[in-house]
């Protein structure tokens, strides 16, 4: 594969990287809806899949307890597809901490 020589390019991998993106595959390992593709990154066992809607999707598959694959985020750049591990990326609301001082009776 011939790689670009490109600034923007090595800017976007250097960040993918650093940031938790992994690389799986190239897109065209999946080509149709229905294709999957079953990787372990991390000892994690994780399902790429292109979907109905031609998107593709990540899924990690748990182990303990047993229960629908936990999905994850998947991104397509430059034809290669990266899925992110990094759990504190998969929480989409912060959990908020509440203190509170109880009232002697």
């Amino acid at each position: 594969m011939n790689v670009p020589d490109d600034p923007r390019f090595r800017r976007e991998m250097a960040s993918a990287y650093r940031s938790g993106w992994h690389f799986v595959d190239l897109a065209t390992a999946i080509p149709h809806h229905g294709d999957s593709l079953k990787v372990t990154l991390f000892g994690e066992p994780i399902v790429v899949a292109r979907e109905q809607d031609e998107d593709v999707r990540a899924y990690r598959c748990l182990r303990r307890p047993r229960g629908a694959p936990q999905p994850i985020r998947c991104a397509i750049r430059y034809g290669m597809i990266f899925v992110n591990l990094d759990q504190r990326d998969h929480q989409l609301i912060e959990p908020e901490t509440i203190t509170a001082t109880p009232r002697s009776a």
